[in-house]
């Protein structure tokens, strides 16, 4: 027990004790459907957003602004702080606002389905 928890008292230290459950309880198979399927969610725009990066036929005024806008996001400096309330998340908003305007209008339907397929290699949909 360390010094902290000792000097949190008893009550606090109940509110420490966990309890692994069973495998029994979780049924593993559905939690495994449960985070592929979100995968693939989350997956699915970003992969577009590479495809379209790498397409040949993606105009390069394109790619920089996608390379630019996800830099952005990426970066731990921000134009507004986001520790300030209301304001500090919509330099980010207008980044991220950015980007899916410039995926939308330049993700055409072979790079949906080249995204689609690693899509489908990486998660496969039938497990």
């Amino acid at each position: 027990m360390s010094a902290a928890q000792a000097a949190a008292g008893p009550a606090a230290q109940d509110t420490l004790a966990t309890e692994v459950m069973p495998n029994a309880v979780v049924d593993e198979s559905v939690l495994t459907r449960l985070l592929r399927r979100a995968g693939r969610t989350i997956a699915r725009p970003a992969l577009e957003c590479f495809e379209m990066l790498i397409d040949g036929s993606t105009p390069h005024q394109a790619r920089i602004t996608v390379l630019a806008a996800l830099t952005y996001l990426v970066l731990p400096l921000d134009l507004i702080p986001d520790f300030i309330p209301a304001a500090g998340f919509t330099d980010d908003m207008v980044a991220l606002t950015a980007l899916l305007g410039l995926c939308t209008r330049h993700v055409t339907p072979v790079i949906k389905d080249r995204a689609q397929r690693r899509l489908d290699q990486w998660f496969p949909p039938n497990r």
